[in-house]
């Protein structure tokens, strides 16, 4: 085969392909060509080039030096000589690692409660209209009667008093101007509360409020509408179109209406002159949102009653009345409060009436049940009765008749039945022969002859359970009359529970802690300073302590050739220098007869105001614990706190023939908590102070009733705070004998005696030893 290449095949024009002369070695052509096109896309530079129809990534793609493109070479591709001195020389280098630097990550703000991330609101805002002259008269009868029914009630007033009533939240703007005191008030709410509520509900301290009624009226309205809803009235002199809410009713305000006002609020102050408050707002209103007051809203109407002077309440007869949302005027607090009476009693029977149909209801769906009237639990809506798990959770039942109780607090098998139980009792009585008559009645009519047998308890999941077997004397309607036995069972349920609001306490305040010592308790001191060194100097509590030696006058006389104290004032230096930064400081005293006031009116002297004072006794072991109970149980102006501390029996009783225990634990055979002392208390200063003021004319009468009364008498009869007592655990004090003072009051004396003699030991162990004495004697 030579090396030329052979001519190529050609066709002559007009010549058709089947016709003329034909080759007979086309095969070896056809692969020849094959093999060369193989090799040749073998030998081809390949490079990847983007194409883009639309230029928008030219970018991404450059030229080169010859006006080609040039794309991103895969590292298997072969590059020419000229494309390799035109790249960058890829020999192996080191890299420094740098590490990368994160932007600080944006803070996500998290509400504090999920109401307000979710975006949540209230329903109801109450603002009531008073003054300076009567938010202590009718402001605190508003107070008394609606604000436990609503969340928020706030006093709006232009000069307040200098003593706020208590439990009342007033917002004072300084001015008795009427309508700066208005356009106050809305400037107040769109700054603090508008976000908060879907419903401002406006009304003077002279009305009425049924606030169930109030609330059960925006729970039916939509939040999104602009309303303005009360008692129309036109305005005065009948120039101006429209009508606006009379205050005197109180009105109702969106918070879509109200936030579409708020840009106009300065425009209505500077602009609109009326002599009126409630007139005022209205043209506001009126002005910059076309919003009229209505009395009616989608079938809700906005009841009210002008009341008559000197009306009576319970004699009310008018339709109009009974529904009435609001109730104006109201001349005095004892009228507010026999609004409220007669309103609550209404509620109240609406109550009892739904109460019964949804008893009926239970009891007919219950027939078709699969054991029929079974399945229904009795009392019809009440839960049923609480399941012990172990026998050691069976509740138990007491049993009482109408003069004795068959167990009692002290442990003893008997006790006469007096105070609230005996109330009880005489209730539960009643209830039962009312419900027994009106179920005989008219065929039959029942007496009670006497109670045979009373047993109840108390269930945790129903309330006190009662059963009676009652001697009854039962007349028919012809007189004729026999005596009969009747067991009845009773349920006195559990109410609803209510949260109360309580003023704010911290475990921060610091504690002066009162030790009152005598010559009999300086043998204490040595063991009650080693327990509050370890508990308080070591852990640097926030309490300072002080002595107050009682030295009688012989005593005192002896003071400077024989101090009965000097021992106690060597062991506080003792303290103090081996903790610099404590420093026990103490005050003398001379008396004939030791008196805690008397005590108290020296301290209160040297103290602050808001001291939080811990009166206790040297035998007394004190520890963090108790000192925070001490700290959120006293409350200023509000509640004082006096714990019952847990003492030991007498050693010689409780371990009698036993080995004593290096520790004591709080079990009933080792002591009991001392509910007849009361020397422990917790009070501030201010509180002190403003009970013993009360006790001024009394002392002038009668200078010795600051000997025979103690801090808990005095706070009890003179002071209106609340006297909060309860067993303490933290509390703990060794066995001593009180020495009684017989100059005190009888009571006080009297609950002496009594804790001596209950603090030797149980009555078991009295029991036997008396049993043991009794079978020496024999012998």
């Amino acid at each position: 085969m030579s090396g030329t290449s052979p001519p190529p095949l050609t066709r002559r024009a007009g010549e058709e392909p089947g016709g003329g002369e034909t080759d007979t070695s086309v095969g070896p052509v056809v692969i020849g060509i094959s093999l060369g096109f193989t090799l040749s896309l073998l030998s081809v530079n390949w490079t990847e080039e983007a194409c883009y129809l639309d230029g928008k990534e030219g970018e991404e793609v450059t030229l080169g030096q010859d006006g080609q493109l040039k794309g991103a070479r895969k590292p298997n591709s072969i590059s020419s000589i000229n494309d390799v001195e035109s790249e960058e020389d890829f020999e192996p280098r080191i890299v420094p690692y740098k590490q990368v630097q994160q932007s600080a990550p944006k803070k996500v703000f998290r509400a504090k409660y999920i109401s307000t991330e979710l975006g949540m609101r209230e329903r109801l805002f109450v603002g009531v209209l008073t003054s300076k002259n009567t938010i202590n008269t009718l402001g605190v009868a508003v107070n008394r009667t609606i604000s436990h029914h609503l969340d928020t009630v706030i006093f709006f007033t232009g000069m307040r008093n200098r003593k706020v009533p208590h439990g009342m939240f007033v917002v004072s703007h300084g001015d008795e101007r009427l309508i700066w005191n208005m356009f106050q008030n809305i400037k107040y709410i769109l700054d603090h509360y508008i976000n908060e509520y879907d419903w401002f509900y406006f009304v003077q301290d002279d009305t009425y409020t049924e606030a169930d009624r109030i609330k059960a009226l925006v729970d039916h309205l939509s939040m999104d509408r602009e309303l303005y809803m009360g008692s129309p009235e036109e305005f005065i002199g009948g120039e101006m179109e429209g009508k606006y809410c009379y205050g005197g009713f109180g009105y109702l305000l969106s918070r879509t209406l109200l936030l579409r006002l708020q840009p106009f609020l300065e425009n209505c102050r500077n602009d609109i002159l009326s002599a009126r408050p409630d007139e005022w707002l209205g043209r506001c209103i009126i002005d910059y949102t076309s919003t009229n007051c209505v009395s009616e809203y989608e079938g809700h109407q906005y009841h009210h009653y002008e009341l008559g002077k000197n009306s009576d309440p319970s004699k009310e007869q008018n339709e109009q009345f009974k529904k009435a949302l609001t109730v104006h005027p109201v001349s005095d607090p004892e009228q507010m409060y026999r609004l409220h009476r007669y309103f609550t009693e209404i509620e109240l029977q609406k109550t009892y009436d739904e109460i019964a149909k949804l008893q009926a209801e239970i009891k007919n769906v219950s027939v078709v049940a699969f054991e029929g009237n079974r399945t229904a639990q009795w009392p019809v809506g009440i839960n049923p009765p609480f399941e012990p798990k172990s026998r050691f959770e069976v509740l138990k039942w007491e049993y009482f008749t109408e003069e004795e109780i068959y167990s009692c607090i002290d442990g003893s098998p008997k006790c006469e039945l007096s105070g609230i139980d005996r109330m009880d009792v005489a209730d539960v009585i009643d209830v039962a022969m009312g419900e027994l008559n009106k179920k005989y009645k008219p065929v039959l009519h029942l007496k009670k002859q006497q109670l045979i047998n009373g047993y109840r308890r108390f269930d945790p999941i129903r309330g006190m359970e009662y059963t009676l077997d009652l001697q009854l004397e039962v007349v028919n309607q012809k007189g004729h009359s026999r005596s009969i036995t009747k067991r009845v069972h009773l349920v006195r349920p559990l109410s609803r529970i209510e949260i109360i609001p309580m003023p704010y306490v911290t475990e921060a305040t610091r504690v002066h802690i009162i030790i009152p010592l005598t010559r009999q308790d300086r043998s204490y001191v040595d063991h009650f300073l080693e327990v509050f060194a370890s508990n308080a100097f070591e852990t640097s509590e926030n309490a300072i302590l002080t002595f107050l030696f009682i030295y009688d006058p012989v005593e005192a006389q002896q003071v400077n050739q024989n101090d009965i104290f000097a021992s106690v004032k060597t062991q506080i230096n003792t303290y103090e220098r081996k903790y610099p930064t404590v420093k026990i400081p103490w005050i003398s005293v001379k008396t004939e007869t030791p008196s805690q006031i008397k005590f108290m009116d020296i301290i209160s002297k040297k103290h602050p105001v808001d001291t939080l004072f811990f009166l206790a006794h040297a035998n007394t072991n004190i520890n963090s614990e108790f000192l925070n109970r001490c700290r959120m149980n006293s409350i200023n102006n509000w509640q004082v706190f006096f714990p019952i501390h847990f003492q030991d029996y007498k050693p010689d009783v409780a371990y009698h023939n036993q080995q004593r225990p290096v520790t004591t634990d709080l079990v009933k055979d080792a002591g009991h908590f001392d509910r007849r002392s009361f020397d422990e208390a917790c009070f501030y200063n201010s509180d002190y102070m403003a009970t013993r003021t009360r006790m001024v004319a009394d002392v002038q009468e009668n200078e010795e009733i600051l000997e025979t009364l103690d801090i808990f008498d005095m706070f009890v009869k003179y002071s209106g705070l609340h006297v909060f007592r309860a067993v303490e655990p933290a509390l703990h004090q060794q066995y001593s004998y009180q020495a009684c003072n017989p100059r005190l009051s009888e009571d006080i004396y009297h609950r002496c005696v009594q804790s001596n003699l209950e603090g030797l030991g149980s009555r078991s162990q009295l029991a036997m030893l008396l049993f043991e004495q009794e079978q020496g004697n024999s012998t």
